[in-house]
């Protein structure tokens, strides 16, 4: 038998071990497979997974330099293998996984700021390679930093077309009669779940559609974004959302002995998890206990609401990824949701910017924009996504970015890259805060434990959403001296002002979308 793999990988990179197997029944199911890795420091026991075509895999994911030893072995071979590998210095763009830092933010592991500029893409995955080859030269080119998608299917609006691949094997339900008109009745949040006319083994996986997916999570992983992989949705036509919980544990083991090596992946439990009827409240904390037990990295986890948020408290959730509840207000309420659950809130979904007939998905770009900052300024997060059909004779008219990705053509990207500019002036990458100041302005300073007694802060940022002030007066003492920026949020200019203390007016040129920098002169 012939044992593969690599003698050396970077610092939280992916080191995988490649093995012969048995491959009589169903190897998915009846062998286990497990990696034991040893290091100066670490010890950490992974499980492996079936391939296909009688070969096993086992992936990890090295946290510290220098020599590991490892060990394979289970009731896949009677063999055990033994080997050694040296995991050297991380590359200048590898910083290591997300990871909650302080109460409400995030950072790599290596110490470095992570400001969450995400965007949604459900189904990128899930479509013909050029299509997806689109999406990342789209990714490549953006500020987005964090992408939502799914690993099922998706049927909904726009997207009615079965995927290149499923992920098991069998038949589906014949989609030749699908229309516009009837698609509802087959979502189960309508019809309850009933899935007729599928034929599905659920213990047995669909090798190839998971290699896609590893292929785009790890092209991501070295363009430095993250894939928040979202487990279950609602919009489903096919049974995935009904397996049942044996059925449920098993794909959620396998999925994270494929994916649980790879730095930049997050956990979404579900998508919109409160419009899967058939699940409780009981069943999704099975589901992230499976998870809790299954991933050896504890990557980033969480769950996605649309009417009733989840419990966000619970030990498990590592941060809150939210939609809003009300048509209108959402991201006004971060510091709320914050203190609230004491945790990171991600606005993932504010509604999208588009076109369609939709409420969540025909906001202007303007408004994209301003939650964005509203979100900022208040210390938390926002996700972008794009509903919008360009032109009424453009080819592609219901390939929306929000599904099928592709390119975008939204007034947002650009000033998402101009608000990424922005956080990454924060000094010394610190995270924001809100704080209370006057009744008629947005204020965001360094949540900083060394700034909290500080009557005068190192940073001050001013925001005026669709406010229009001509100017605006500042009075924060006598003797403090500010570098004074003004920055057009949404025509991407920073001019300074100059250097002031005392009171001062700062001209705003009576325009919305406007914000302040104030940065103590340190003498």
């Amino acid at each position: 038998m012939v044992l593969k793999y690599e003698k050396a990988v970077e610092k939280w990179g992916v080191f995988e071990v490649s093995v012969p197997g048995k491959s009589e029944g169903n190897p998915f199911v009846d062998y286990a497979i497990e990696g034991e890795f040893t290091g100066a420091k670490e010890q950490r026991k992974v499980a492996g997974f079936y391939d296909g075509d009688g070969i096993y895999k086992v992936r990890f994911m090295p946290v510290e330099e220098g020599a590991y030893t490892f060990q394979i072995k289970g009731s896949f071979s009677e063999q055990v293998f033994e080997g050694e590998f040296a995991a050297g210095p991380p590359t200048e763009e590898n910083h290591g996984p997300v990871q909650v830092t302080g109460r409400y933010h995030f950072s790599y592991c290596d110490g470095s700021p992570y400001y969450s500029i995400g965007t949604t893409c459900y189904a990128w995955v899930n479509q013909e390679e050029e299509m997806q080859e689109m999406t990342l030269r789209t990714l490549k080119d953006s500020t987005f930093n964090k992408i939502r998608f799914c690993i099922f299917p998706k049927h909904y609006d726009f997207n009615f077309a079965d995927p290149v691949t499923f992920p098991y094997l069998g038949t589906p339900v014949d989609s030749s009669g699908i229309t516009k008109e009837n698609f509802r009745d087959l979502i189960p949040f309508v019809n309850g779940g009933k899935f007729e006319g599928n034929d599905w083994d659920f213990k047995r996986f669909n090798t190839d559609h998971f290699r896609r997916f590893e292929k785009r999570i790890d092209e991501l992983c070295r363009m430095g974004i993250e894939a928040d992989i979202i487990l279950f949705h609602p919009y489903d036509r096919w049974g995935f959302s009904a397996m049942g919980a044996e059925n449920d544990a098993l794909y959620l083991k396998y999925v994270i002995a494929r994916f649980g090596a790879y730095r930049n992946v997050w956990w979404s439990l579900a998508n919109e998890y409160d419009l899967i009827g058939n699940k409780t409240i009981a069943d999704w904390e099975n589901i992230a206990a499976v998870i809790a037990a299954a991933d050896p990295y504890g990557h980033l986890r969480s769950i996605h609401n649309c009417r009733d948020f989840y419990d966000y408290s619970k030990p498990w959730i590592t941060h809150c990824s939210m939609q809003r509840q009300d048509l209108y207000k959402e991201v006004e309420l971060t510091d709320k949701y914050q203190e609230q659950y004491g945790k990171p809130v991600v606005w993932d979904e504010i509604a999208y910017e588009g076109n369609i007939q939709y409420g969540w998905g025909n906001i202007t770009g303007e408004e994209m924009i301003r939650r964005f900052w509203e979100a900022t300024v208040r210390g938390g997060y926002a996700g972008h996504g794009e509903t919008l059909i360009p032109t009424p004779d453009y080819t592609g008219a219901e390939k929306l970015w929000w599904s099928h990705g592709g390119r975008l053509f939204g007034d947002s990207p650009a000033r998402l890259q101009f608000l990424g500019r922005i956080l990454k002036e924060i000094p010394d990458g610190g995270r924001l805060k809100a704080i209370p100041f006057d009744w008629d302005v947005n204020v965001a300073v360094l949540d900083d434990p060394e700034q909290e007694n500080m009557k005068i802060k190192d940073f001050y940022l001013f925001y005026f959403s669709f406010m229009r002030p001509s100017f605006r007066s500042f009075h924060l003492d006598e003797e403090t001296k500010f570098q004074v920026d003004v920055i057009d949020t949404w025509n991407m200019v920073v001019t300074p002002m100059g250097v002031f203390k005392g009171k001062f007016n700062i001209p705003m040129g009576m325009k919305q979308y406007m914000a302040v920098r104030l940065r103590k002169i340190k003498i």
